[in-house]
């Protein structure tokens, strides 16, 4: 007979069963309408978005490049891409001289980050009908825009040697424009008010990896396979 331990073959049953009985009901529409997953992400979202609001730092950081003008040649892969960046700054007072998917740019270089923190805290509060409205496009394309724009001019400082004003770039798109258009219509929480739940979450997670982990276990011993230490071979 395979079983050679009925009592380890029922409680490694046991647990093996009860874990994807759980496991059906975490992919069941049971939490509001959302499966297990679903309602975990949404809250860590949730709870990430409440502890990523750097934009009072970042709008600090700007004034370190006051008075700098910004003078870039900056290429995109796709004329479409470069036609949208050349409206955006515009838009903010630079000016941009666009051929094909070269877009050449001057400007007060505060001014023009200060209108990218702006837009970025205005998507960060969900309040996208502000950018939209400004450039006449859709927000999020917008926002997108500004994160490639931006990323390849922190490039071209950083061959001209000019490390202080791309950290200042680094810093705006970083933890301004990527915050605000990944959490974008997210409600942000703050962590301290969902401490148990995040805790509980957390728990279960490490009691049900295991869980299974113990199924398993008992459920080998119960067939015989388990691992010893293997005896020492003495010598005659």
């Amino acid at each position: 007979m395979l079983i050679r331990n009925k009592k380890m073959f029922s409680i490694g049953s046991f647990l093996a069963t009860t874990f994807l009985g759980v496991l059906l009901l975490i992919f069941s529409p049971v939490f509001n309408g959302k499966n297990g997953l679903q309602f975990a992400d949404d809250s860590f979202n949730r709870l990430s978005k409440g502890s990523s609001y750097f934009i009072p730092k970042v709008s600090k950081s700007v004034e370190k490049v006051a008075g700098k003008q910004i003078t870039q040649v900056v290429s995109f892969d796709k004329a479409e891409d470069a036609q949208t960046a050349a409206k955006l700054f515009i838009t903010v007072g630079a000016k941009a001289d666009l051929q094909d998917t070269k877009l050449t740019l001057e400007g007060d270089m505060t001014a023009v980050l200060k209108s990218i923190v702006a837009d970025a805290d205005a998507m960060f509060k969900n309040d996208g009908k502000v950018v939209a409205d400004r450039y006449g496009m859709d927000e999020k394309k917008a926002m997108k825009s500004w994160w490639t724009a931006l990323g390849k001019i922190e490039k071209n400082l950083k061959k001209e040697k000019q490390i202080g004003e791309a950290k200042v770039v680094s810093e705006v798109n970083k933890k301004a424009v990527e915050p605000a258009y990944n959490f974008y219509k997210i409600e942000g929480e703050k962590v301290a008010d969902h401490a148990g739940m995040l805790s509980g979450l957390l728990i279960f997670y490490v009691a049900y990896t295991m869980w299974w982990g113990y199924s398993i276990f008992y459920l080998f011993d119960a067939f015989g396979l388990s691992m010893k230490k293997a005896k020492v071979k003495k010598e005659a």
